[in-house]
């Protein structure tokens, strides 16, 4: 049959082969070499990685057995915690459950002040310093640049002896950890230390000196204005004035009592610091995970490093 075109520019529709003829299909050299490339590439990597599978084994090992070494020296850290309750919203005494009402139609609180105050507090450089000088633990928590047997710093150079402000730091970051929920308002005071009974006894210590600390100047401020009101009192001739006074004074007085009667004033112990049972860190599983993987990942790269370094030695020859 012509493939000639017809009359009117048209051309005739593309016959089918006859008998004793075939169709030859073209495809291009990429496609048809694109699965077998890949199939190389695979047996490539696997023959890589056996050639070098006992530097592999080995680099992952001595890493794993670094780690090993690296976890059992390192110095266990033990977790005491102490959960508290800001006293100003549920007062723990008798005497701030009566005197309640009063001093709520008076405009004040009836608890240990604010809550965000002896937050701040409690994660205060001072309040911390405090704590140090108490224990006296400058030399305990530089204890490897302190010599015990002769009482004085190793370093010769007094510029380098560690003091109060580098003992402040060392225990806003790694002793002392206050965290308050937002929702329910309670603070968790968690205290790590190398002893777990010390850390547990520090927990409770910094919780006392913490409601002593504001109890007591509660004390002083509430004396201090009701003597300021009984002087303006006695000087006033004025019946509104006098009024007035009294019942700022009468708020005074329920301060004074509220601070006298109650121990757990700043904040109320939910639940009190135990001896804790395990360490915190160093995690030790994770470690050894940690060192193993990054031995491994570590030969494999120095395996392929290698073999591209040898095709292209072979590539250049």
């Amino acid at each position: 049959m012509s493939d000639a075109p017809t009359e009117g520019g048209s051309q005739s529709p593309p016959t089918s082969p006859s008998a004793g003829e075939s169709l030859v299909y073209v495809m291009r050299e990429r496609e048809l070499t694109r699965s077998t490339d890949r199939e190389i590439g695979l047996r490539d990597l696997w023959i890589m990685l056996w050639d070098g599978r006992l530097m592999i084994a080995g680099v992952t090992a001595l890493f794993a057995i670094a780690s090993i070494f690296y976890a059992l020296t390192q110095t266990e850290w033990y977790r005491a915690e102490v959960v508290l309750a800001p006293a100003e919203e549920n007062p723990s005494s008798s005497l701030g459950v009566q005197l309640g009402g009063l001093a709520a139609l008076a405009g004040v609180s009836v608890g240990g002040g604010s809550g965000v105050e002896a937050l701040a507090i409690l994660k205060s450089r001072d309040f911390a310093r405090n704590f140090i000088e108490e224990f006296g633990l400058l030399q305990t928590f530089f204890a490897d640049e302190w010599d015990a047997e002769n009482q004085r710093w190793k370093n010769d150079d007094p510029v380098a002896w560690p003091d109060e402000r580098d003992a402040v730091e060392y225990v806003q970051e790694k002793v002392i950890h206050v965290r308050q929920d937002r929702q329910s308002g309670l603070v968790t005071l968690a205290i790590e230390w190398i002893d777990p009974e010390t850390a547990a006894q520090w927990a409770d210590v910094l919780v006392l000196r913490l409601n002593q600390r504001l109890r007591e100047r509660a004390l002083r401020e509430a004396e201090s204005n009701i003597a300021y009101l009984q002087h303006q009192l006695e000087q006033s001739s004025v019946i509104a004035m006098q009024q007035t006074i009294g019942r700022l004074l009468e708020t005074e007085m329920q301060k004074l009592m509220l601070a006298r009667g109650n121990e757990q004033f700043a904040f109320r112990i939910i639940d009190s610091a135990e001896v804790p049972k395990r360490r915190v860190r160093p995690q030790r599983t994770l470690i050894v995970l940690v060192g193993g993987i990054l031995g491994a990942m570590l030969s494999l790269i120095v395996v392929f490093v290698r073999r591209l370094v040898r095709a292209g030695s072979g590539a250049d020859d």
